[in-house]
């Protein structure tokens, strides 16, 4: 049986580059289509990651860095996106050129839409990859929609309560509710992701970290646009690590189980709060302030999952993601700070209903007492609201569970483009 050769080169953030590895893990599971897999990353990446175990049939290359210290890129966004969409192309190239057996196809982040102008040249298939879930996409896609009798940057408050529903395949949302730059004085790195967006219909494949059923609308409307397969692949999150309990549990380097994971396996089950927010974006300090103090004057048990200066996180790696919340069957409650996060609030809060909104008012400070009064009512057993929540939050870690299971949307999806990739 002949190899089939997957290149993969994610956009060089952890939100990016953990989605993709799982794609890339799921993919070599396939044994019966023998596939052979190189993951591009840039040098400062690779110390961080070349740790972590994966199949033999995976391999890194690296590049290097785009700036000094990728991982100081929130002090000067615009201007570390500016250099990933110029600076990687070149030695990406220049990987393609050193490999040695034929490449199949190319899977790159939606982030760098220079890598369809890589696969155009060399005549390889490329395989789009989209790491949010696609209502974030098709905002960004059907800008043109969004800027009909309307102007941005959007002057919130003012028309922040604006409806908006002439998007395909998406239920009406405001004008608040989309991704943060949306609303920047500055529009670059809009203009950018319009730009990658509508790059896209060049690619011949577009992937979703996501689930059909859960987003299918929106999935369906973009398919009668675009004249290749799409392929929903979510929930590409490490799933394949979970098939027992104690397979879940983290060790410390001497191999015993850490004390907050002991603590966890004594309290009762869901009445530890789990607070995490994100692996790049933070609240400021003073914001991060009220957030402990409302915690702890809420009397609610939690393990809160913070950075300290150095962006180094007190518990893990990365925190929890969106996928794994719904995965899990937890509700919600959403803080959404910038980009995505904040579509994706209203997701949670209004179209799946597991979860509440945290949200500040006119840019002001959410205050202990709001947050203490809010975690009681959320953590409270006996609130009906909660019981509602956890339902659907069940009912759709089910929907999550059916699709990656035999037979399921998921899976289908990965045989589906696996054999056109091994054509």
């Amino acid at each position: 049986m002949a190899t089939c050769h997957v290149v993969a080169m994610p956009y060089p953030g952890r939100g990016h580059i953990n989605p993709m590895m799982n794609l890339c893990k799921l993919l070599s599971s396939r044994r019966h289509h023998h596939i052979r897999i190189t993951f591009v990353v840039t040098e400062e990446w690779l110390g961080l990651i070349g740790s972590e175990t994966k199949p033999d049939n995976i391999r890194f290359v690296t590049i290097p860095n785009v700036l000094p210290s990728e991982l100081g890129r929130a002090a000067d966004q615009k201007g570390f996106v500016e250099a990933v969409l110029t600076k990687l192309e070149e030695p990406f190239e220049g990987v393609l050129d050193r490999l040695e057996a034929p490449v199949n196809v190319i899977v790159a982040d939606t982030f760098l839409p220079w890598a369809v102008d890589v696969g155009s040249r060399r005549n390889i298939p490329v395989a789009s990859f989209w790491p949010m879930p696609v209502n974030v996409f098709s905002m960004f896609y059907h800008y043109d929609l969004l800027v009909q009798n309307r102007r941005f940057p959007v002057e919130l408050p003012e028309r922040a309560e604006v409806t908006v529903d002439n998007i395909p395949g998406l239920s009406p949302f405001l004008l608040s509710d989309l991704p943060s730059i949306f609303h920047f004085q500055d529009q670059t790195l809009l203009r950018r992701c319009v730009q990658l967006a509508s790059k896209v219909p060049q690619a011949q494949y577009l992937l979703f970290n996501s689930v059909f059923e859960l987003e299918s609308t929106v999935i369906d409307a973009l398919q009668s646009k675009f004249p290749f397969p799409i392929y929903s692949l979510g929930p590409l999150i490490p799933y394949f690590n979970l098939h027992d309990h104690n397979s879940s549990h983290p060790t410390a380097p001497n191999g015993a189980t850490p004390n907050y994971l002991k603590w966890l396996d004594s309290q009762p089950q869901s009445s530890v709060l789990y607070v995490s927010l994100g692996s790049f974006l933070s609240v400021s300090s003073a914001q991060m302030d009220e957030i402990v103090a409302g915690l702890v004057s809420s009397g609610v048990k939690y393990l809160l999952v913070a950075r300290d200066k150095s962006g180094d996180f007190g518990l893990t790696a990365g925190g929890i993601r969106l996928w794994n919340v719904f995965f899990a069957g937890l509700p919600v409650l959403a803080f959404p700070i910038a980009m995505d996060q904040v579509p994706i609030s209203k997701l949670v809060a209004e179209d799946l209903k597991i979860g509440w909104k945290v949200r500040a008012v006119n840019n002001d400070l959410v205050s202990r007492e709001e947050i203490a009064q809010l975690v009681r009512r959320f953590m409270d057993p006996e609130n009906v609201e909660r019981k509602e929540m956890m339902k659907r939050a069940r009912e759709t870690r089910e929907m999550f569970r059916r699709a990656i299971g035999k037979g399921g949307s998921s899976e289908k999806n990965f045989e589906a483009f696996l054999n056109d990739i091994s054509k």
